[in-house]
Formats: C-alpha cells, sequence, structure tokens
C-alpha cells in the first residue's frame, strides 16, 4: 500500500479495489440476537430469534442454542438435522427449530409451555469451518398470580392488624399498601416463599392506627410485565381501640365476636363441605356445558362476519365452500396423453412404468421431459362459482423430474409436445416439482408452505376472474389467481410427469370436516363483547 501512494491517482483507486476485494471474498459473519429481552408469559410459547450478519444461508452451519455452559444444550442443529442426544432432558420434547427464513440466516427456537426454571440467560452458536461467532439472549417469563386479599386478623398494639396474601407470581412482585388519598403506607412485615414450581407466594403485615384511615389498598404489581392487581377494604370505626375505659369491654366483646364468627364459620364450612360432595359432578358438567355453548357463539359470531365479505378473506375453506358448487370432476379420455392411465371411475390418473426417455430432447425452464403428460376434465364452465378437491398421493421417494400440476386452463390451449403452463398461455395452476411447491405464474413463485398439502382445493369464480387454491386438511390458502378475464370454456387441468406419485378427484360425501366449527385445532381469537359496530369486526377478521 506504501508504493501505492506514490503513484497517480487512477492507481490509487485500484488499489484500494483490491484491498476491498479481498474483504469482500471472506467467509466471516457476526451473530446478532434481541437487543432487548423477550418477555413471555408462563405455560405459553415463545422464540428465541437469531440472525448473520451479512445475510447468508445457514442450513450447512452448526447451530446451537444453549444456557451457562456450552454443554447444557437447549437445542442442536447440525448436518441438517437436530442433534437430540446432547440436549437437556428439560427441553426434550419442548424445543423445536423454526427454520422459515434458514436460507437468509435468520432462525430461531421455539420452546413450547415455558417454566419459571426457563428464565434468565441463553446464547445462540453458529459455526461455519472453523468459524463460529455467538450472541447472547435474555428471557424474562411472567407469571401473573392471584390476589391480592385482604385479610383483618384483628386489634394489635393499639392499632388494627391487616394482613395482604397473593400466589402464584414470578418473578416476586412489588407490594404496596395505600390510603383512601393514595398515601402509601409502610408495611410492618413481608415474607415470600417459592412453591416447588419456583411460584412466589407473598404475605404483608400492616397495622392501622388512625380511624382516618378506616380504608386501605394492598397492591400487587410485576416489575417487569407491569400488570397490578389491587383489593380495598373498609374498617368500621368502632373496630378502632380507644384509650376508654371502654377497652376492657372492646376487647372482650371483639373476642365473643370472633368465637361467634368462628362458630358460624365452621358451621357453614361443614354444610358446604356436604353439599359440595353431591354438587361437583353437577358444576364440572355445566362448566364444560357453559365452555362448548360460548365456543359454539364465538365460532357463530366469526362465521356471520366472514360471510359479510367472504371474498376478503383468504381462509376458512370450509366456510368459503357455501358460496361455491361442489362438482364431481370426470377426466376426459379424448384429452389424456398416452402416458398417462386413467381409473376406470375417470376420477384418478398415474403415468405409466418405464416410460422410454428421449435424452436428446432439448430442456426448457427447468422441464426434464421433451413433453408434458396432461388431461382435462370433461366439466367446462363458462359461468357461476365452482370447487372441487383432488388428492395427492405422493410416493415414498422423490425422484429427478417429479412433477404435477393442477389446476385450470382454456379448453382451446395448446397441449401438444413440451408447453408453457402460465397465465399468458391461459393456464392457472400450482405446481409441485421435486418436492418443491410453486405457483405458475409469468415467474414461477416458490411457495413457503407450513406442511405439505395432500388434500387441495380448487375454487373457480368465473365472474370474478378468481382462482384459488386451499389446503383443505387446515384450511389454509395457498394462493390465488385474481383479476382473470376468462373467455370460453374453463376446463379443470391435471398433469403428471416422471413421478409414482398419482392425483384422485375426491367425492363430495368423501369430504372430511375441517370447517373450525368442528376442529378442536382451529384457535379462536376472542371478539369484542359489544355488537354496535359489525363493519369493524369484520374488517379485523377479514383482512387479506
Amino acid at each position: 500500500m506504501i508504493g501505492c501512494l506514490n503513484f497517480s491517482l487512477p492507481r490509487d483507486l485500484f488499489c484500494i479495489l483490491i484491498l476491498q476485494s479481498s474483504m469482500w471474498g471472506s467467509d466471516s459473519f457476526v451473530v446478532i440476537g434481541p437487543s432487548e429481552p423477550i418477555v413471555a408469559m408462563l405455560g405459553a410459547d415463545t422464540v428465541l430469534p437469531c440472525r448473520v450478519s451479512p445475510a447468508m444461508s445457514v442450513k450447512n452451519m452448526e447451530l446451537r442454542w444453549f444456557r451457562s455452559q456450552f454443554s447444557e444444550a437447549v437445542f442442536v442443529y447440525q448436518d441438517g438435522q437436530e442433534q437430540a442426544g446432547e440436549q437437556l432432558v428439560d427441553f426434550k420434547g419442548r424445543a423445536e427449530l423454526v427454520k422459515d427464513y434458514i436460507s437468509d440466516g435468520r432462525v430461531a427456537v421455539r420452546i413450547h409451555s415455558l417454566r419459571v426454571s426457563d428464565n434468565g440467560i441463553y446464547k445462540c452458536f453458529f459455526k461455519k469451518g472453523s468459524d463460529f461467532e455467538e450472541a447472547i439472549l435474555e428471557l424474562k417469563v411472567i407469571g401473573l398470580g392471584s390476589g391480592p386479599h385482604i385479610f383483618m386478623v384483628g386489634p394489635e398494639d393499639e392499632g388494627i392488624k391487616l394482613t395482604c396474601t397473593g400466589k402464584g407470581w414470578f418473578p416476586q412482585p412489588e407490594v404496596q399498601w395505600k390510603d383512601s388519598r393514595g398515601d402509601k403506607i409502610s408495611s410492618l412485615s413481608e415474607d415470600e416463599t417459592q412453591d416447588d414450581d419456583g411460584l412466589f407466594q407473598i404475605e404483608s403485615s400492616l397495622i392501622v392506627r388512625e380511624s382516618s384511615k378506616n380504608k386501605v389498598s394492598c397492591s400487587m404489581k410485576n416489575p417487569f410485565f407491569g400488570q397490578e392487581q389491587v383489593e380495598t377494604i373498609s374498617i368500621p370505626e368502632p373496630f378502632f381501640p380507644r384509650t376508654s375505659p371502654w377497652n376492657a369491654a372492646f376487647a372482650v366483646t371483639f373476642t365473643i365476636l370472633v368465637i361467634c364468627l368462628s362458630a358460624v364459620v365452621c358451621l357453614a364450612w361443614k354444610n358446604k363441605q356436604e353439599k359440595q360432595r353431591v354438587k361437583y359432578t353437577r358444576e364440572e358438567k355445566s362448566k364444560e356445558s357453559e365452555a362448548k355453548e360460548s365456543l359454539r357463539k364465538e365460532l357463530a359470531k366469526r362465521k356471520k362476519l366472514y360471510h359479510q365479505d367472504w371474498r376478503k378473506a383468504k381462509l376458512y375453506a370450509d366456510w368459503r365452500k357455501e358460496h361455491f358448487e361442489p362438482v364431481v370432476i370426470s377426466l376426459d379420455p379424448d384429452t389424456a396423453h398416452p402416458n398417462l392411465i386413467l381409473s376406470e371411475n375417470r376420477r384418478q390418473i398415474s403415468t405409466r412404468e418405464n416410460i422410454p426417455q428421449n435424452h436428446d430432447a432439448p430442456t426448457h425452464q427447468g422441464q426434464g421431459e421433451s413433453e408434458t403428460f396432461s388431461v382435462l376434465g370433461q366439466n367446462c364452465f363458462t359461468v357461476g362459482r365452482h370447487c372441487w378437491e383432488v388428492e395427492v398421493n405422493k410416493g415414498t421417494e422423490v425422484r429427478p423430474g417429479t412433477r404435477w400440476t393442477l389446476g385450470v386452463c382454456s379448453e382451446t390451449v395448446m397441449r401438444e409436445g413440451w408447453f408453457v403452463e402460465s397465465p399468458e398461455k391461459n393456464f392457472w395452476v400450482v405446481a409441485c416439482k421435486e418436492g418443491q411447491f410453486m405457483a405458475l405464474t409469468s415467474k414461477p413463485e416458490t411457495l413457503k408452505l407450513q406442511g405439505f398439502p395432500h388434500r387441495i382445493g380448487v375454487f373457480l369464480d368465473w365472474e370474478a376472474g378468481d382462482v384459488s387454491f386451499y389446503n383443505m386438511e387446515d384450511g389454509s390458502h395457498i394462493y390465488s389467481f385474481t383479476g382473470v378475464t376468462f373467455c370460453g370454456n374453463i376446463c379443470p387441468y391435471f398433469s403428471l410427469q416422471n413421478t409414482d406419485t398419482s392425483l384422485t378427484i375426491c367425492l363430495a360425501s368423501e369430504h372430511s370436516e375441517n370447517c373450525p366449527d368442528s376442529s378442536p385445532k382451529t384457535s379462536v381469537t376472542p371478539l369484542r363483547s359489544s355488537d354496535t359496530d359489525v363493519a369493524q369486526e369484520a374488517n379485523a377478521l377479514l383482512a387479506p
């Protein structure tokens, strides 16, 4: 570099560029975690995210999340799969890798059913070859317990002693006494204990000596989450001890009152226990019935909002079907490629074995064969809304050239030899090629789905120019072609290529209920109790 400085300006710039090029070629990286602590509720799920900079794929890296020691592994990913042998017992079955964006260098570990013991510091460790980096994360587990509950113990030290109790908190809550004006009162004592699950039980005591402070409140506040719970008690003025000849009489009266109250409470408790044995089963059944009725009403309300503007909602496939006419598709043998096998009922297609390959034929856009094996459905549509379902019978292995396609096309499309399946050629289809699911648009889009769809619903809205595909197993949306102007007959379309996979068209009677109001796996987010503004609720539910 010293030599470079003695030359002209162009030569200096050339030297700088060479130095930067050598830096750009380096495989070095840094690992970045959240800058703030991750706060999560006890018993809920949370994720511990980390990423590399610059962005790069970490599929072939060693990824490790651990506690204070490297050997205390929460999750280990190596050689493209989970390494459960090094995992701590507490995290077995509760930790999983979220790798939807692993190709971009962003991954996370999801921990299910958080415990108090999960609270603390974590480290994520990324290793590539001999290079490795790590980042520190902090997880704060929050438990909002019950309470506070205030009890009046009795007269003590020329005043009235009160106790405030609460349990099931984590971390230890802040306890504060206040009078009716909101001024803070110092507590007499404060005891805390932890149960076997690590949750705190709190008991704070206070002596009120002034009758002017006959109204007292006790609050418990989580120091991290900020949520506060408050209870207030009012003390009748006659309960306050006075310096007078009546002190002894008050003490006797109070003692008798306590004895009477204790006797009444004891009798009531025995009576309640006797009745409780009889009512227990009835109450449990009643609670279960109320919960089911509440869920039914909740889902009925959601369904009503859904049907008000169902076109905007890319979810709830079975509710969407109520706006479409289910049809039974029959395959047209006159349109079938010779290498396809149609079942006798014309509802299933597969490919012939040992199909001769023309290896000298040119390939196109990643197509592995010189011909596309396709067939049309006999049902053609020129109006209305129609839907049908297709079962994908996937083989045990994915062979090179494996490909299947389904959707709709114009009746007049060219299907001889090899052809392009795209909207410009009047094909509106999705495809699976060697395990990758994609929408065949002008530039085919790879779709990132939660799981491989084995039962796919095709929804054709001729007037609206919409072709949508849904995973009928969980009701999730796959892809939609929108704003299409259809001309002439539109036919169901299927193709298979070099695969042991088969496609089966389902009958309406074979439909399995996946509608949210019949699936226990459906997550129901509570709606607002007020029904005065249905339009706002509908927009919140149906936002695309």
